[in-house]
């Protein structure tokens, strides 16, 4: 699609034109609290444009038109098939809009618990929603594993200098889990490149599927080393929980949110249509591990007693829901797999929030130490109350929507994966009932729960917009489903069903 104007690319970039703003015009003086002011009031404004543009490209997207929209294209390398080139279909385009719209609620989410080295961390913000944005919206398999690989840096920084006591340990645990797989990964986009003579995702979905079935099968888990550790898959997750609990409130809402996505993604866009041969061969791997997954981490969470690890257990289990509706190859399973993930990204993003709310106050995330705070926080606690619901896949809200269709999917395909996807469900539930009631229900026993104030309005408008769009697309699931129809059909068509 002409749009007249490199929308995508703006999109892309804005975000690092505001980096390097405040990098070369916001600049450390004496009077380190301006600086801070200003760091942030730039970071917040960058991130609601790039919003607003990547609304301009939902608007302008034709959702029964074939194929990629948006494409840019400009040649890198004389004589070599490398390339500048994006592009949106549906399956990008939704995770593109989920970047765009947790960015400014992350800015704000850090307003006032980031005291030191303001300027540095919107930087690196900003630095990862180019990354990030640039990985979705990249079509080109040199320029997607820049974009992909890149993203680690600034998520590796906001862990191992804003973190908590041991920061240090989990950034290197989270970075080197996520670099091995990458290695392997950019081993498979060589071959492919010597093989076609090109890097160019499009022309490698037409050729790579003629590539022989042990060929393929090497190719599959190069990239499956890659993106299983980014979803993460059992039993190549226990970098999460670490993470989760080091990273300061923002760094966890974009990791559940967003960084998990990359791995889901990566499937969507690369293994399953690319090799379909492979890709069938592996799948009961792939509901057995996510199958191990939703049990296992859904019983390991109900062992937690850190809010961020319980809720990170949490984020393995729903991640395997989307692995498991993927590989079921109907269009009910991978509808719901790639809703599961949408939903997952906002989901789990507020529920990361109402924890940083909570240690905003109490400087604490073990359960124990709370109780009783419906008294205190009522807003609060309807809040909280909500997301929870919604994450235990309550009708009505976008958790119900995805899981239903996964399991249903997976039905069809196997009626023993589908039983255990389900207990998972039942067990989300249990864990988080009872980290809901552990927190807010109960007599106040401590003094310092007796004079906690409830959220103030900058909180609660972090809460609205989620709360709105997980109702909006829990009522009216159609929004997404309907568009995700030709980019599933041809990922069908790739692998022959």
């Amino acid at each position: 699609m002409d749009t007249g104007f490199p929308f995508l690319s703006a999109t892309v970039f804005l975000p690092l034109v505001g980096a390097l703003f405040i990098l070369l015009f916001i600049h450390k003086g004496e009077d380190a609290e301006r600086t801070s002011i200003n760091a942030r009031n730039a970071a917040l404004w960058v991130t609601v444009a790039t919003f607003l543009l990547s609304l301009i490209l939902y608007w302008q997207f034709n959702p029964v038109a074939y194929g990629f929209q948006f494409e840019e294209h400009l040649q890198w390398f004389e004589g070599y098939q490398i390339g500048y080139h994006l592009g949106l279909d549906a399956i990008s385009l939704y995770l593109v809009l989920l970047t765009t719209f947790l960015m400014p609620i992350c800015i704000l989410a850090s307003w006032r618990n980031i005291k030191t080295q303001v300027r540095e961390y919107m930087i690196a913000f900003l630095l990862l929603e180019t990354f990030v944005i640039g990985t979705f919206a990249a079509l080109d398999f040199v320029l997607f594993y820049v974009f992909f690989e890149g993203s680690l840096i600034p998520m590796f920084l906001i862990i191992g200098i804003w973190g908590g006591e041991n920061r240090v340990y989990a950034a290197f645990k989270f970075f080197l889990y996520t670099l091995l797989g990458s290695v392997l990964l950019l081993l498979a986009l060589l071959y492919l490149y010597l093989y076609a003579g090109t890097t160019d995702i499009p022309a490698l979905m037409a050729l790579a599927p003629q590539l022989g079935p042990r060929i393929q099968m090497w190719l599959w888990l190069a990239f499956f080393a890659s993106f299983a550790v980014k979803v993460p898959m059992w039993p190549v997750h226990t970098w999460l929980p670490d993470a989760h609990v080091q990273a300061p409130t923002a760094g966890s809402v974009i990791l559940a949110g967003i960084l998990l996505k990359l791995g889901g993604y990566g499937f969507m866009r690369f293994s399953l249509p690319m090799l379909p041969d492979a890709s069938i061969h592996f799948a009961p791997l792939i509901f057995l591990l996510s199958a191990v997954a939703v049990v296992y981490t859904s019983f390991v969470a109900l062992m937690q007693k850190d809010m961020k690890k319980l809720i990170a257990y949490s984020s393995v289990a729903h991640m395997g829901l989307v692995t498991a509706g993927l590989f079921a190859f109907n269009i009910q399973a991978v509808q719901g797999a790639y809703f599961q993930m949408i939903s997952h990204g906002l989901v789990s993003a507020a529920l990361f929030l109402c924890v940083g709310v909570l240690y905003d106050r109490l400087h604490t995330k073990e359960i124990a130490k709370f109780g009783g705070l419906t008294e205190r926080m009522p807003r609060f606690a309807a809040i909280f109350m909500f997301f929870v619901m919604a994450g235990v896949g309550l009708p009505g809200t976008s958790g119900f929507v995805g899981e239903f269709l996964v399991i249903l999917g997976v039905f069809k395909s196997s009626t023993i994966i589908s039983g255990l996807l389900a207990t998972g469900l039942v067990l989300g539930a249990a864990y988080m009932l009872w980290l809901y009631w552990r927190v807010m229900f109960g007599e106040i026993t401590r003094d310092e729960l007796k004079t906690v104030l409830d959220i103030s309005r900058r909180e609660l408008l972090l809460f609205v917009p989620i709360v709105l769009l997980v109702l909006l697309i829990g009522i009216y699931p159609s929004l997404i489903l309907k568009p995700l129809e030709l980019p599933i059909s041809f990922i069908q068509m790739q692998m022959g069903l």
